[in-house]
């Protein structure tokens, strides 16, 4: 391993006995690693957008939500997974001090944007399927708002550390960047509960209320054993479950992440290996592929169009049974898309 003083721009993480927290082998490891979730997290990401503009039986307001949520995982995919990439076939975080910030506020701002979304499906598959406030109609401004609301949300919370109060720093093995959940400076301290709590405990919160209500509601609709509405009651329901996957997949890929951020907030002297913390710093990264999974292969409508689109246009399973797969939203009552 060469040494930092070879590279001036370069930022090393340096382990208890001053040598790199892994060897050649650990990054090259962890880089082929990244780039087996990063390259589809970018094409599947990808195409749920172009898809989407491309036909507009899938530009639909509720489907606008799912759109953002491929937006913000491309962004993570784009900054944080390729510049991993990069840094680990390097051994070293190699984009200097200015680098690092803005690295870690992209990522941060996607990631918390992602996850924002998730609250915000939560809330619209909620009003709509348990129509808590009466037979609503969800419009295009209902749904631009919730996707302006996740963004704004997001910038709100990781813009502070650009002025002082917290701070982006290198994370894990030292090729990447986050917010500095070890420093104990009572400014970083402060911000940094205050980041935990309004950007994951409140999202998690709405998406545990509202999920509950759902899953009560279809609860209740298996009991009765027939549903109002036949059909398109039936679509509703599936794309519940879908999101309800989504949900946990997103919780499985992230909670890990939050776990030991506040470990290291308050078990400051407790030692964690370097790899030991890259491990969910990736597991939280890797969200950004299972979700389009789920859009493309849960979703029928999203199914019967991208699929084709990643094939090139050749046919599939899905031409099979498509007189399934075609589906229609009402724009009168905006029911929620079938998958």
């Amino acid at each position: 391993m060469q040494s930092s003083a070879s590279f001036p721009n370069a930022s090393y993480y340096w382990g208890p006995e001053r040598e790199p927290a892994l060897s050649h082998a650990g990054f090259v490891t962890l880089s082929i690693v990244m780039a087996i979730f990063t390259g589809p997290a970018i094409v599947l990401n990808a195409t749920v957008i172009i898809v989407s503009f491309m036909h507009k039986q899938l530009r639909q307001p509720l489907n606008y939500a799912l759109v953002n949520m491929a937006a913000a995982d491309l962004g993570t995919a784009m900054t944080g997974g390729v510049l991993s990439v990069v840094n680990n076939a390097q051994g070293y975080f190699s984009f200097g001090r200015t680098g690092c910030v803005m690295e870690g506020f992209a990522v941060s701002l996607c990631g918390i944007t992602s996850l924002c979304t998730v609250a915000v499906i939560a809330v619209e598959r909620m009003l709509v399927v348990c129509k808590p406030l009466g037979p609503i109609t969800f419009q295009m401004k209902h749904a631009a708002g919730g996707v302006a609301l996740s963004w704004l949300w997001s910038l709100i919370w990781n813009t502070p550390p650009l002025f002082g109060w917290g701070r982006y720093e290198l994370e894990g093995v030292g090729t990447s960047c986050a917010p500095d959940w070890h420093n104990r400076d009572p400014k970083n301290i402060s911000y940094i509960l205050s980041y935990f709590a309004l950007c994951f405990a409140i999202p998690f919160v709405i998406i545990l209320v509202s999920y509950a209500k759902l899953m009560w509601t279809l609860h209740q609709v298996s009991r009765m054993g027939c549903v109002e509405g036949g059909a398109a009651a039936k679509a509703e329901m599936k794309v519940a479950r879908m999101v309800i996957l989504m949900v946990l997949t997103f919780l499985v890929s992230w909670l890990p992440y939050a776990s030991l951020a506040l470990l290291a907030v308050y078990k400051p002297h407790v030692e964690i290996h370097p790899l030991v913390g890259t491990v969910p710093v990736y597991l939280a990264k890797s969200s950004t592929l299972y979700n389009p999974i789920i859009y493309i292969y849960l979703n029928k409508q999203f199914q019967s169009y991208a699929v084709p689109f990643l094939l090139c246009g050749r046919k599939s399973w899905v031409e099979d049974d498509a007189s399934e797969t075609q589906t229609t939203v009402e724009s009168t009552n905006n029911k929620v898309s079938p998958s």
